[in-house]
């Protein structure tokens, strides 16, 4: 199998919640069996910085660490990565990204 990328974004200050809410998301979209290639494959993540972005700077920023093979988000196995961000709407909120079993 596989690796693809992924993008979710959500609203919220507490990472833990959103993080639930998206894969809670793309378990309903792409069902529970295994390779989605989606954040639904994964079970954790990590924090890569606390600077908060606007949602296209930190797609960017996410994109960059892709990209770069950085350690922390490079295995369709391990964590997701997470930047904070402000959403469109201008709340709080947080971008998961990395890669996923497909």
């Amino acid at each position: 199998m596989g690796a693809i990328t992924f993008f979710d974004t959500a609203a919220g200050d507490d990472p833990v919640k959103a993080f639930a809410t998206v894969r809670d998301e793309a378990r309903y979209e792409h069902g529970h069996r295994e390779g989605t290639g989606s954040i639904a494959e994964k079970d954790s993540f990590t924090v890569i910085d606390e600077v908060r972005r606007s949602e296209a700077a930190a797609h960017r920023r996410a994109a960059q660490l892709i990209d770069s093979g950085d350690p922390r988000i490079d295995n369709k196995w391990g964590p997701a990565g997470a930047l904070p961000i402000t959403t469109a709407n201008a709340e709080n909120g947080w971008l998961f990204f990395g890669w996923a079993n497909d």
